[in-house]
């Protein structure tokens, strides 16, 4: 059931991008993987986010299905990241528990934005 407008996620976007990146250095991660894999994919969801087609997007080229499917991604990758990358006996709670929320909001949150599908030159990326 998707009922999380576009818009309430496209602020979560931003605000999840910001913790990424602030936050292995406001708590001091132990281990140089476990600090930049969210560096990373937050730096990564801040670009994707600002050119998504919804109401916060600043150059709409992608579409919200598209979007999604990169926030379920990245949450997953963030979520196994201490296991695939070999930190987790120092550290794996943050990962995990930001990577399990940002797959939840990418299966419940509304396809279409609400104002619309909108155009800016070609078709939005699939």
């Amino acid at each position: 059931m998707r009922f999380l407008p576009t818009r309430v996620h496209g602020i979560m976007d931003y605000l999840m991008g910001a913790l990424l990146i602030a936050l292995p250095f406001l708590a001091r991660f132990p281990d140089r993987w476990a600090t930049w894999v969210p560096v990373a994919l937050g730096a990564g969801a801040l670009i994707y986010s600002m050119l998504t087609n919804y109401e916060l997007g600043l150059m709409p080229v992608l579409s919200m299905p598209a979007h999604l499917g990169m926030d379920a991604a990245g949450g997953l990758l963030l979520a196994a990241s201490p296991w695939l990358f070999g930190f987790s006996s120092v550290i794996w709670m943050p990962h995990l528990i930001l990577g399990l929320m940002e797959i939840g909001a990418a299966l419940v949150t509304q396809t279409v934005p609400s104002h619309g599908a909108r155009r800016a030159g070609p078709s939005p990326i699939a």
